[in-house]
């Protein structure tokens, strides 16, 4: 008994239960504890850069061949490309077979435009920049900008560069990588301490959500969320379940070795708060650092599962509740601009309903204004939105990995059979141990 009350799992869902008690017996008490959720998170994202950048780093450095690096990077942005195409197309025959929005005959005059006041000028900048701005975007002002704005592609472009550069310089350059090393156990340390604060994290986002929205929100989301639920189970289940097996892994098993990060990621709705931990705990299942390194990070932006099926199914639901009829071109279009609008999502505040305006203000035959419908039902979608997205990253992750031939299977089964723990060897970095102490660093 006394492990299992030591276990993060176990004080994440006794938080959850908490949150929402606090959230129905005291609404007014419950809506201040938000800063909880919020601060947790920031603490989170604090030591997100430095950590992927001595990650990437060192794994590049160990790596040494830059040609397998650049392999590694070729096939994740395949990878990605393939399946987030499939999640945009799943989400258009799903609102199209399920027609969520048909029989809602809003009329686009009647909705407030007020409440998209502040996502406006972010969607106008996402959209109108094109490619060329998207590319501009990647690339820091300054070397140091890329960490103190906390962008994770412009941290990966600077650790990337900085990675290969030192792999050139060779054996002159050893005493940085050594100290890069050492910086990450550090770094590693502070990740153990703000992880142990993810109860309070969960216990203060759903305690703010039950008292803002009331504990029928939490059942009364309507069908166009339930049907967003249903997507995203069955895209992970199905494609991604299949991704895995074609890997020679089981999803479930999978997801049960993940099960504290999920809990997280459900209480919070943010894939960031477990970036880190995920890093290191697929590290410990035998996929080379470097290819973790370099695959996680990127897919934060551009492995966006859930959120691909959310954009598409959302736009057509749009259609269908203002009795707009779309045209196969207009369905072309919505895939087309969706596969480029996705791929800048991470890091955009409000990023769902910003990306989303953006993507219809490139088809002009849906009304923007319609995106007021999904306003009141955002957090909730965004849950499922979080999950998948997640999931699908870590999944991306060991199908590279099995790619590339750069998984140890025999000690990947064995964790995932719970023959094994994985904390129990695992290189260059202290293990940030969900279940306890930290562990030391040792060697695979």
């Amino acid at each position: 008994m006394p492990k299992l009350f030591k276990s993060l799992f176990f004080q994440v869902l006794i938080a959850l239960a908490l949150g929402i008690a606090l959230g129905v017996m005291d609404p007014a008490l419950a809506l201040q504890t938000k800063a909880l959720g919020d601060g947790f998170i920031k603490l989170i994202k604090m030591l997100v850069p430095v950590i992927v950048f001595c990650v990437v780093v060192h794994g590049i450095a160990a790596a040494g061949d830059l040609s397998k690096v650049g392999r590694v990077g070729v096939r994740a942005i395949i990878y990605f490309e393939v399946v987030t195409t499939i999640a945009l197309v799943l989400g258009i025959v799903l609102a199209f077979y399920f027609q969520p929005g048909v029989g809602m005959n809003i009329d686009p005059k009647s909705l407030d435009a007020k409440a998209l006041s502040s996502f406006s000028q972010t969607a106008a900048q996402v959209a109108g920049g094109g490619v060329s701005e998207f590319i501009l975007k990647l690339i820091p002002t300054t070397l140091v900008g890329a960490f103190t704005t906390g962008d994770i592609l412009q941290v990966l472009i600077v650790s990337i560069m900085f990675g290969c550069a030192v792999a050139l310089c060779g054996k002159r350059a050893a005493p940085v990588v050594e100290l890069i090393e050492r910086v990450s156990e550090i770094v590693f340390k502070m990740m153990n301490f703000v992880v142990r604060l993810a109860p309070l994290g969960v216990f203060g986002a759903i305690a703010f959500t039950v008292g803002k929205y009331g504990v029928g929100s939490l059942k009364q989301l309507g069908g166009l969320v339930a049907l967003f639920y249903v997507a995203v189970a069955v895209f992970v289940v199905v494609v991604l379940g299949g991704i895995m097996r074609l890997s020679g892994f089981s999803l479930f098993k999978l997801l049960r070795y993940l099960r504290e990060e999920l809990t997280i990621v459900l209480g919070t709705a943010a894939g960031d708060s477990v970036l880190p931990q995920t890093m290191r705990k697929l590290e410990q299942l035998g996929i080379k650092q470097s290819t973790v390194g370099l695959v996680i990070p990127t897919g934060y932006s551009f492995n966006l599962d859930a959120f691909s099926i959310y954009l598409t199914l959302a736009a057509v639901f749009i259609a269908q509740a203002t009795n707009t009829p779309l045209a196969l071109g207009d369905l072309l279009a919505i895939l087309g601009v969706a596969l480029l609008t996705s791929k800048g999502a991470h890091g955009v505040p409000g990023s769902a309903i910003v990306v989303l305006a953006a993507t219809l203000s490139a088809i002009p035959a849906i009304p923007a204004i319609g995106l007021v419908l999904i306003l009141s039902v955002d957090w909730f979608i965004g849950i499922a939105r979080a999950l998948g997205n997640y999931v699908g990253n870590c999944v991306a992750t060991v199908a590279v990995a099995s790619w590339e031939g750069d998984i140890d299977r025999a000690r990947a089964q064995r964790v995932l059979n719970g023959e094994l723990d994985p904390a129990g060897s695992v290189a260059q970095a202290e293990v940030v141990d969900l279940d306890g102490a930290a562990a030391q660093p040792q060697t695979l």
